[in-house]
């Protein structure tokens, strides 16, 4: 009897024991099904599938890190999480294995960056001075441009900075965990914000509610356009007689020779900023009296002097030259657009000078950090011996991207550069690109699709578009950064050698590479340390993307770096209807035939400043 009640017991033990086994799944999926509920879903490949999964999955460990300040699950309950979102999945997708189709294994869903699984142990990591930062950029709606680009630009510099671990398999990387801690701690509205989710996972959800309620949006704007017309109609025509009559008096002004209308407009600038107003003596004595062995660059609008200021630090001095009214107006602008944008992949403005004097005349000249390792093109077709590095390339690619997408969507107003190309592309001493030369950038309306405006860039950097018509967008911008990513992969100038009377185009011939299969063949003979063949390829696609002379077919250049920085693939490569050089008759053709532009996509010689 007691050997009976002996077996019977041990027989509960291990029962029991084997039901302690399977611990239930702490992750909340029902966080995720109820945002796709109701989405139109479109079809995906099975790489693009598993790239959904993997952020679904991020999402939903956002929101546990939230609720209960960890990232990751305890491993015991690998296996029934991995269940619970196998049957989320096949409600959606039938017959898609996750583990399988994917190649995750079960153990990396509770596995995840650094042994990191606290939010106590990642802030311990961090600096509380980047934190801070991080949570100034992203403690705001993301459901648009400008806000995403910043904090995805500073989630990456955190990334980069604090967070070098490896990947967990394909599945975890320490870039989620920014991204995870983002969403669930940093932003106020949380993981299951729309906005967010789409920022910081890549997912847009679209239901016929939010249809319902963008149509009555629709209705509610339509009245109040239609009842306040009037008032607003007499509004702007009272703005447009002040304006003209302002514009009127400070012409006036700008001719009377004194200088007064400048000193007023940077005085106003400097108010607002921590720009030194330097006298010429400074100015004088840091240059050595302007001496030529000092001169570093040359340009349209003056000389580039390196300097020494009295506290021993070094600098660059854009002197303008032929200094009039029309001289003091682009030295204003310049400084207006320097002293506006602060970004570690632009030039910063120390300060400035404004003076006249009996000999010299008219003096106009911005102070800005001395950039030791001169101009990209200074390395690309200078006569450095030494070529540049896959992974400095890659940084320079990166960080040239970073700071055109703050100029186009960090920077309130936005503002577009028009004259990106090798020279105004700086290198600091760790060769971290800084975006330089904004004397022709325009401010960009608030609203407004496009400018229309006189022509000015480079030859062989200025977007078709804009070359012909002079309409003006971002996107003119990212034509630029394609030409120079392709003189950076293929160390070829962006006018190639001319034949039967036509320049060849570094553009159409690497698009011509790519179409036959031989888009390695784009990259630069004997550059050092070259990467694994799927990122370089990866790099030449987006350099040709970011080219396309169509305007609907550029990406925009927070999504470039999202795609150079978030492991995203290369959106597929519209066809070139029509060489670059062609009759204007079939440009017109191709251009009204292309619709409205937008592409869809889900929801940063010697050394020269160039200031």
């Amino acid at each position: 009897m007691s050997l009976l009640f002996f077996l019977l017991l041990s027989l509960q033990l291990c029962l029991s024991s084997a039901q302690n086994d399977t611990v239930s799944c702490p992750l909340d999926f029902s966080v995720l099904r109820r945002l796709v509920q109701g989405s139109k879903r479109p079809n995906r490949d099975v790489k693009t599938e598993c790239r959904y999964v993997q952020q679904g999955l991020r999402l939903v460990q956002s929101e546990y890190l939230r609720v209960t300040g960890r990232f990751l699950p305890p491993l015991d309950s690998a296996e029934s999480c991995w269940d619970s979102y196998q049957t989320l999945v096949d409600d959606f997708v039938p017959n898609f294995d996750i583990r399988t189709t994917c190649g995750f294994e079960t153990d990396w869903i509770a596995e995840g960056c650094m042994n990191i699984t606290t939010r106590e142990e990642f802030e311990g990591k961090v600096l509380s001075s980047a934190l801070n930062n991080v949570a100034a950029a992203c403690n705001d709606s993301l459901g648009n441009g400008s806000p995403c680009a910043s904090c995805t630009t500073s989630l990456s510099s955190l990334h980069a900075t604090y967070l070098t671990g490896g990947s967990v398999g394909n599945l975890s990387d320490c870039t989620a965990y920014t991204l995870i801690y983002a969403a669930a701690v940093v932003n106020q509205f949380g993981p299951t914000d729309a906005g967010t989710a789409y920022c910081l996972f890549n997912f847009e959800f679209s239901s016929s509610s939010n249809s319902k309620n963008k149509q009555r949006t629709i209705v509610i704007c339509v009245v109040v356009v239609v009842v306040f017309g009037v008032v607003l109609f007499l509004g702007f025509c009272g703005l447009w007689f002040f304006r003209r009559k302002r514009r009127e008096f400070w012409k006036k002004r700008r001719f009377d020779g004194r200088g007064t209308s400048l000193s007023f407009e940077i005085e106003s600038i400097n108010q607002s900023t921590s720009l030194v107003r330097y006298t010429f003596d400074d100015i004088r004595q840091a240059t050595k009296n302007f001496s030529r062995e000092n001169i570093v660059g040359r340009g349209g609008y003056g000389n580039v002097f390196k300097g020494v200021l009295p506290d021993g630090s070094e600098v660059a001095l854009k002197r303008f030259k032929n200094c009039s009214v029309s001289g003091d107006a682009t030295f204003a602008h310049e400084v207006e657009v320097i002293a506006s944008v602060r970004h570690v992949n632009l030039v910063a403005l120390r300060g400035y000078c404004t003076a006249t004097t009996p000999y010299e005349g008219h003096q106009r000249i911005i102070v800005c950090d001395l950039m030791r390792n001169g101009s990209l093109h200074d390395h690309l077709f200078g006569m450095r011996e030494r070529k540049l590095s896959w992974p400095i390339r890659q940084k320079i690619a990166l960080g040239t991207a970073r700071g055109l997408a703050y100029l186009h969507y960090g920077a309130q107003p936005g503002i577009i550069h028009r004259d990106i190309k090798a020279s105004n592309i700086l290198l600091d001493e760790k060769f971290e690109p800084k975006v330089a030369d904004f004397g022709l950038a325009k401010f960009t309306p608030e609203g407004m699709t496009h400018l229309t405006t006189r022509v000015a860039g480079t030859m062989g950097y200025v977007a078709p578009e804009y070359a012909l018509y002079g309409q003006l967008t971002e996107r003119s911008d990212v034509y630029s950064f394609g030409v120079v990513f392709l003189e950076l992969l293929s160390g070829k100038k962006a006018l190639m050698a001319v034949s039967e009377g036509q320049p060849s185009l570094v553009t159409e011939w690497a698009w011509s590479l790519v179409r036959k299969g031989r888009a390695l063949d784009v990259i630069e003979d004997g550059m050092p340390d070259l990467g694994p063949p799927e990122v370089v390829e990866k790099y030449v696609l987006a350099a040709v993307l970011c080219s396309h002379p169509e305007l609907y077919a550029r990406p925009t250049m927070d999504q470039v770096v999202k795609i150079l920085d978030m492991d995203l693939p290369v959106p597929s490569i519209p066809e070139r209807p029509i060489p670059l050089i062609a009759d204007i008759d079939d440009i017109e053709r191709s251009m009204s035939s292309s619709g409205s532009g937008n592409l869809s996509t889900p929801r940063g010689y010697q050394p020269y400043s160039g200031c």
